[in-house]
This record gives C-alpha cells, sequence and structure tokens, in this order.
C-alpha cells in the first residue's frame, strides 16, 4: 500500500493513540506525577509493540525509566536509534489555558494539550512513520527506539544508562524529532543547537524580613542587590559582560553566513506575532544570527519578598533568580558555569550573602550535512513537503543529544516538525493534524532512502 493512502486509512487510529499519551499528566518535574511517569512509559512500551516493534520494554534509570524498543531486520543492515522523550513540562498557569491542558481538544484543525507538540506529538510521527514504513515495505534498516522520561529535567540518569547499554544501543545514527522549522512556510532541517547552562542565584540579607520603615535605607535590601547584579550581566548593546564569555566563540565562517542570509525572514512579522513594538539583542548582528549562532543570557524566573494581594511594606530577607545562557559551538558548559559562578560572587557586595547552585545544562551540538542519515532525511522532506528543506541552526538546545556523541559515538540527525504558533513550554500548546501526518510521511520516505 501507498504511503499517504496508509496514512489515511489510519488517520483516525493515529489520533486517538496520540491523544492517549497526551492525556497522561508525565511532569518529571513533580514529585506527585511519579506514578504518571510509570504509567506513561508502560503506554508507550504498548505502542511501541503494537507499530511493529519485535520487543519492547520499560527499563529502569537512575531516574525515570527509559523504554527502549527494536526492529531488526538483518544484522548487516544500517541501523537507526530513535530518540524522544514522553516527559512534558508543567501546565502552569492554567488559568492562561483555553482548555484542559490533559484533554487534548481539536480546534481549526489543531491538537491542543500539553506535549502535543514538546515531545509527544514529535515522538509519534516517528513512531507512526516507522510503523507505515513497515507496513509499506519501505523499511530497508534496523530501527531502534529510546523513549525518556527527564529530558525537561536535564535528562539525570540516562548518560548512565547509555553508558552501561552501549551493545543494546548500537547504531549508525540516532533520529531526534524534537526541534521545530524556521516558519510555516520556510522547510527545514537543524543542523546545530545551542547548548545551555542554567543557575539558580540565591541573595540572602538580614536574618529576617524588615519594616520597610524602620530599616529601608539601613540594610542592603536583597531584591534590590539581586536585580542590580543580574541587570549588569548584559549591556546596552545586548553583549554579555562576564570576563571571558566570548573567548570561545567562533564567527560563522563565509558559507554559513550565506546560508543564514538565505533564509527567508519578516522581522515585522516575526515582531508582531510576538506582541512587541521592537526586537532587541546583540548590537551589529541580525536577529537571525542572534537566536540561533549567538550566545544569549536570560532571566527565567525571579522572586522575593511579598507578592500576594495588597501592599506589604517590608524589605525581604532573601531573593532568589533562575538564569540560564544559551551557548554556541566551541563554548563548553563547565567552563562557563566556573565564569559565571566566579563573577557573580565578584560584584556581589559585602552587605548579602550570595550562592550560585548549578542546575543543569549541557555542550552545543553541530550536524554535518554530508553522512548518509541527513542526506536520506532532506531527500524525505523534499518528498514529503513538496520542496527541498533549508540547512540551519536552531537556538534551542537538548543536552543530551551532544552528549550521545560523546557516549554512544554516534551522530544525531534532527528531524524537528515543530512551528513557532505551536507554544512548546507556554499554555494553550498545540500542533497541527496536517503537520502531524506530513510528518509520518516523511519518516516513512526517510526509511525508503536510508538503507
Amino acid at each position: 500500500m501507498e504511503v499517504k493512502s496508509y496514512i489515511e486509512k489510519n488517520r483516525e487510529r493515529f489520533l486517538d493513540e496520540w491523544f492517549g499519551l497526551l492525556r497522561i499528566p508525565s511532569v518529571s518535574s513533580r514529585r506527585e506525577h511519579k506514578r504518571d511517569m510509570i504509567t506513561c512509559a508502560e503506554r508507550w512500551r504498548e505502542l511501541l509493540l503494537s507499530t511493529g516493534a519485535a520487543r519492547a520494554e520499560v527499563m529502569p534509570t537512575q531516574d525515570n525509566p527509559v523504554v527502549y524498543a527494536e526492529r531488526i531486520i538483518s544484522p548487516e543492515a544500517r541501523t537507526a536509534l530513535v530518540y524522544g522523550h514522553y516527559d512534558v513540562m508543567p501546565p502552569e498557569p492554567l488559568e492562561l489555558w483555553n482548555s484542559n491542558p490533559f484533554e487534548p481538544e481539536v480546534r481549526d484543525g489543531r491538537v491542543y494539550a500539553r506535549g502535543a507538540d514538546d515531545d509527544k506529538g514529535q515522538s509519534m510521527i516517528q513512531a507512526k512513520g516507522f510503523e507505515t514504513a513497515l507496513r509499506t515495505g519501505l523499511l530497508g534498516c534496523n530501527v531502534k527506539f529510546m523513549l525518556e522520561g527527564g529530558e525537561e529535567i536535564g535528562s539525570p540518569g540516562l548518560e548512565a544508562f547509555c553508558e552501561a547499554n552501549r551493545d543494546l544501543l548500537k547504531a549508525d545514527v540516532i533520529l531526534v524529532s524534537d526541534t521545530s522549522m524556521v516558519g510555516e512556510d520556510v522547510l527545514s532541517l537543524t543542523t546545530g543547537l545551542r547548548g545551555l547552562s542554567y543557575w539558580e542565584i540565591e541573595v540572602t540579607g538580614p536574618n529576617r524580613d524588615l519594616h520597610s520603615g524602620h530599616f529601608g535605607g539601613a540594610v542592603a535590601n536583597p531584591a534590590n542587590v539581586l536585580c542590580r547584579m543580574i541587570a549588569g550581566i548584559t549591556d546596552a548593546d545586548g553583549r554579555i559582560t562576564i570576563p571571558h564569555f566570548y573567548d570561545d566563540v567562533e564567527e560563522l565562517s563565509d558559507r554559513e553566513r550565506q546560508m543564514l542570509d538565505s533564509i527567508p525572514f519578516d522581522g515585522d512579522r516575526y515582531r508582531k506575532a510576538l506582541g512587541v513594538e521592537e526586537l532587541f539583542g546583540e548590537k551589529g548582528r541580525s536577529t537571525l544570527e542572534r537566536n540561533s549562532c549567538r550566545p544569549s543570557f536570560d532571566v527565567c524566573g525571579i522572586w522575593g519578598g511579598y507578592t500576594g494581594e495588597g501592599a506589604k511594606t517590608i524589605l525581604p530577607s532573601k531573593a532568589c533568580a533562575k538564569v540560564s545562557c544559551r551557548l554556541v559551538p566551541r563554548q563548553d558548559a563547565d567552563k562557563i558555569t566556573r565564569l559565571f559562578t566566579d563573577y557573580i560572587k565578584r560584584v556581589a557586595p559585602r552587605s548579602v550573602k550570595v550562592e550560585v547552585t548549578h542546575s543543569h545544562g549541557g555542550q552545543p551540538y553541530v550536524c554535518p550535512i554530508d553522512i548518509p542519515a541527513y542526506r536520506a532525511a532532506e531527500k524525505a522532506f523534499a518528498v514529503a513537503f513538496g520542496k527541498q528543506p533549508l540547512a540551519v541552526r536552531r537556538g534551542g538546545s537538548i543536552p543530551i543529544i551532544p552528549s550521545f556523541e560523546k557516549t554512544l559515538g554516534i551522530k544525531s540527525v534532527l528531524m524537528g516538525f515543530g512551528q513557532e504558533r505551536n507554544a512548546i513550554h507556554s499554555p494553550n500548546e498545540s500542533f497541527g493534524i496536517d503537520m502531524f501526518c506530513k510528518g509520518i510521511e516523511a519518516v516513512a520516505e526517510f526509511y525508503r532512502e536510508y538503507k
């Protein structure tokens, strides 16, 4: 049976199976969802067996389990290892959702639910693309699946799992569908990811909250101090001020810059879609260069003192912030953590105590575009979508991808089907049903090419 016909015939079943996964609140960052993580892993095991895997099991790690599955057609054939994750971000703030985040709802051809894109939707595309290739006689390589339950919290235990299961995970390439395209009308394959370092800063002043009338102006306010320190990390031109931060940053080659310049980009449309009057970033760099090929610093959350209803005139005892840096190839996440921590400790005044805790992070990654798996993905996208995809670097991070290369010695090809409007990590996350079906077709076509 032809690929498109198989997908259309099984479309409703594919959607039902996808929706069943979306109903499981597999939030890895919350202890109360520990049981849901197990439920979701077991559900994935059942789904992978039903798609055609000859073996599927839930395997323990030091954190949430890994779902492993395989279909081996020949010891001599190439092997693709599909990576994805079944954990999702917390859905809050719930009041901003237009529907229950864990009850998928279809509106205007889109599925709204937490994980609709990241990464249950995209992982399901890989699973159903494999099924379609198998059932239509296109599968010419061995396929393995590794779905983890901790990507959103830094993949704790996954590197150790890979070290302990090198033989089981042996493959020629890793396929990842956890990235996005440049735009809805700009077909692209991701060839690079930024790295990440994530920290929490805690500033402590007096041993208790103080009356701001009695003590304001006499005692350092930890919230004020924290804001000043954070504000000083970037200058008016959008440059990060930490000494030696840019030492290892590599400028784009002429070829890479030509590829970047070939990407259609409408700055006004981008700005309006985000609801901002003006864009901002490192001076002298284009928006596309800033959000994919240059490092950045951001405050992800900040709190301290009284935030309830009404007024409470206090000088808080403590203030905290969660902050992160996105890193580019050649920057080392561990080195940046040392530089950042030294900088914060150095600029902190003696009037407060400051602690910096490293939460998680990962190295940058670049995929070569001349390996067989990338060329197969390029051809598959061209068949499914009717045009050649651009090769582009993206600004996000998947810390485990460079770890795979270090641990397993395997390159990853990033077959992402996400769109900016999908609002991953935000309220009203969604995924288009048409893109879901097109993605399945592209994955099936990949297996036609990768033999």
